[in-house]
């Protein structure tokens, strides 16, 4: 994938035919090793092609997969009158406590001034 990648960056910036030199180049530039097997694989499909040409072919490709994903879950049936719910969801909402520490403890569990402590 990154070796394709950069062939359609160096396609995009004006090299018409990107070489194997030029992809090994270019990843390299950014610490990245190219794979020397699948590069000469990758150039020798590639050779000549255009960016429009290898996007053509792949829209192409992508049409014979279809399209079944599976879509969303139905909805629920409503049965009834709304405010029940309404009235669940309050119950469901737990009150905050505040706990005055008064000082005690920081987040981290030790004394607060931050002297002595692990961190």
């Amino acid at each position: 994938m990154r070796h394709l990648a950069v062939y359609l960056m160096l396609q995009l910036g004006g090299n018409d035919s990107p070489s194997k030199e030029d992809i090994t180049k270019a990843l390299s530039a950014v610490g990245v090793e190219s794979d020397a097997e699948s590069l000469d694989k990758l150039v020798a499909g590639l050779d000549g092609k255009s960016v429009e040409e290898l996007m053509e072919a792949g829209k192409e490709l992508l049409a014979t997969f279809g399209g079944g994903g599976g879509g969303g879950g139905a909805a629920a049936a409503g049965g009834g009158d709304a405010a029940p719910s309404a009235a669940a969801k309050e119950e469901e909402k737990e009150e905050e406590v505040e706990m005055d520490l008064a000082g005690g403890m920081d987040m981290f569990g030790g004394e607060s001034g931050g002297g002595g402590g692990d961190y």
